[in-house]
């Protein structure tokens, strides 16, 4: 078996073509790991040949709209179809706090339809299996299943609190899902050794004198700097840097180049990818 990170969405809060909201899907066999569920994930997840059935756990790395609002969508699908695969509610991982909060209450606006879908077919409501953890400082294991591990370390990307990033092992690999997050030492601590650190990134030193003054400076103060960034891989000795969650979403290669420049500026002389949806990375 092999290790496969696959980006389930690669986009922020302004819809840009082609880029559903973030999300990242990490398998192992059997095992199949979500990390955020942003717009779209139920379509990208289709597309990459993983059906919702097959979900193992899905995992939460903050309360931004952008990374839950699909949440819903992948917890109402896989009871909608559970009558077909008999797999039973998904266990969703959040940090205790807003998170856990919103998930807690995200399907009171389907009432009616579940009540509805309740009449006709389906025998029992949705639940959600909701599991809470504290987010800390040094990293602690929030799932395990056989040889595979999930690990989750605090962030930083205040205002916005309990922000955490994720360490997945498996046999053959070490992936890093790093939320959004300032470049912060939990992160290059978690990513040390990594196959592969799926990281957020935001061209703050590039634009810095264009966003000047404008609501887009406070923005990317609680981003990752792609500069920075670049240091950070370096310094940990991380094996494939991927950027997701990309500021501003580049419109061709020629932009996307722009974010290499920026990594390579800052120290990291490893292989980098610049996201696209449904890119596919396999280690192992």
């Amino acid at each position: 078996m092999t290790t496969t990170v696959t980006l389930t969405g690669t986009g922020v809060p302004i819809p840009s073509p082609g880029r559903a909201g973030a999300g990242v899907l990490v398998r192992y066999g059997r095992t199949a790991l979500q990390f955020d569920a942003g717009r779209a994930t139920v379509l990208r997840l289709t597309e990459a040949g993983t059906g919702l059935h097959e979900l193992s756990a899905l995992f939460v790395t903050h309360v931004h709209s952008d990374h839950v609002m699909g949440l819903p969508d992948v917890v109402l699908g896989r009871w909608i179809q559970d009558h077909v695969w008999r797999t039973g509610p998904l266990e969703v991982h959040v940090p205790e706090g807003e998170a856990a909060g919103f998930v807690a209450r995200m399907l009171d606006p389907y009432a009616a339809d579940i009540a509805l879908r309740m009449e006709h077919v389906q025998e029992v409501p949705p639940e959600t299996r909701l599991r809470t953890f504290a987010a800390e400082a040094t990293p602690q294991e929030v799932w395990r299943d056989g040889e595979v591990t999930v690990e989750a370390v605090a962030v930083h990307h205040e205002p916005v609190p309990d922000a955490v990033a994720y360490r997945i092992r498996t046999p053959d690999a070490t992936v890093v899902v790093s939320g959004d997050t300032r470049v912060c030492e939990e992160v290059e601590e978690l990513s040390r050794g990594a196959d592969v650190l799926v990281h957020e990134a935001c061209r703050t030193t590039a634009l810095r004198e264009a966003v000047a003054g404008t609501p887009f400076e406070q923005i990317f103060s609680y981003h990752a700097d792609t500069v920075a960034l670049g240091g950070l891989a370096a310094r940990a000795g991380v094996g494939h840097l991927v950027l997701t969650h990309l500021i501003p979403a580049p419109e061709d290669e020629a932009g996307e180049a722009e974010f290499v420049a920026d990594v390579r500026s800052g120290g990291y002389g490893g292989r980098v990818s610049v996201g696209r949806d449904l890119m596919t990375v396999t280690v192992g």
